[in-house]
């Protein structure tokens, strides 16, 4: 079968297409036929060899953590009805680019009928990530919430979810493409970090009290620059570092400023809950009151221009490979 290996640690250019054998089901494991695999900056970041969140994988090795597809094939102990169903399938950090994809039985989530793969490849990480997000943050009617790289997979979901529970949002991005799509999801205002001052406009927006939620997808200045601007009594979740460097903050500053810091450690306590929020995404969806933004999707020889399409920031929404 065909696949994207990544054959050394550095720049898209690592990922190169290669056949291999066809994988076979093991004992509890189950193969899909991969039509969608899915993408995160992370994991740029591990093919790249800078992250430091998780195990270096060995050489050479298929990207790709997270795939949609059919179940085409079961192992011993599977339940033969798996056989057919339209699925997706975490196949741990590494294994997604590829016309085939062996995961475990427990780590199959089957897709409503009322959704499309991709769609359900675009949900099932980033929206059940917002979810969780959203509900730590504890969003209420009426708060003003600034969320950073607005315009991206996680981003423009966390949109989405505040403007239903009653919120003002403010959508922060770089460049006029990505502030048009946050504009058509009805955000209150909208402003461009990589102007200066750009702050000042999130506190004429709010009427000087600043954002009551902030979710810092960001990072380094950014970051700093938004948690200045946090109302007082406000919450500010950390769940990204796309500018390479999560925000810091002090805790004795926090309390100064009376603002609650929720730190990049709650991802860590999201998988017991990914399936739940996920099914309650896709429900939404399937209900029309979210929709995932597909921004752009590439054939399984161009990985590596999809890699660095989101490595770059030059994406919006979700980028998938499509098999």
């Amino acid at each position: 079968m065909r696949v994207v290996q990544a054959i050394g640690f550095g720049g898209p250019e690592v990922l190169v297409p290669a056949e291999v054998p066809d994988p076979v089901a093991g004992p509890g494991q189950v193969v899909v036929d991969v039509a969608v695999a899915g993408m995160t900056f992370v994991e740029t970041q591990i093919r790249r060899g800078t992250d430091r969140w998780h195990e270096r994988p060995q050489l050479p090795y298929v990207p790709g953590g997270l795939v949609a597809g059919l179940v085409s094939a079961v192992g011993a102990q599977v339940d033969p009805a798996w056989l057919g169903r339209r699925v997706i399938a975490r196949t741990g950090e590494t294994g997604g680019f590829a016309e085939q994809a062996v995961a475990m039985v427990g780590n199959l989530f089957p897709v409503p009928d009322s959704l499309g793969l991709p769609e359900a490849a675009a949900l099932y990480t980033d929206g059940s990530t917002a979810m969780g997000l959203a509900e730590g943050a504890k969003i209420g009617p009426g708060d003003w919430v600034l969320v950073e790289a607005a315009a991206g997979g996680v981003g423009n979901l966390l949109v989405q979810l505040a403007r239903a529970a009653g919120a003002h949002v403010v959508g922060a991005a770089r460049g006029s493409r990505k502030l048009d799509v946050l504009r058509d999801l009805g955000v209150e205002a909208v402003v461009d970090y990589s102007e200066p001052g750009w702050t000042k406009r999130v506190l004429e927006v709010t009427g000087s009290a600043g954002p009551d939620v902030v979710f810092d997808g960001v990072g380094g200045q950014i970051g700093r620059a938004a948690f200045e601007v946090t109302a007082r009594g406000g919450r500010f979740s950390i769940h990204g570092a796309s500018s390479g460097e999560v925000t810091r903050i002090d805790p004795a500053e926090a309390r100064r400023k009376g603002v609650e810091v929720i730190g990049i450690e709650q991802l860590s306590s999201f998988r017991p809950n990914v399936a739940r929020w996920a099914e309650r995404m896709m429900s939404q969806a399937a209900a029309g009151r979210v929709r995932p933004i597909i921004g752009q999707t590439f054939p399984l020889e161009s990985a590596a221009d999809a890699h660095a399409a989101v490595e770059n920031r030059t994406t919006v929404g979700k980028t998938l490979l499509l098999i």
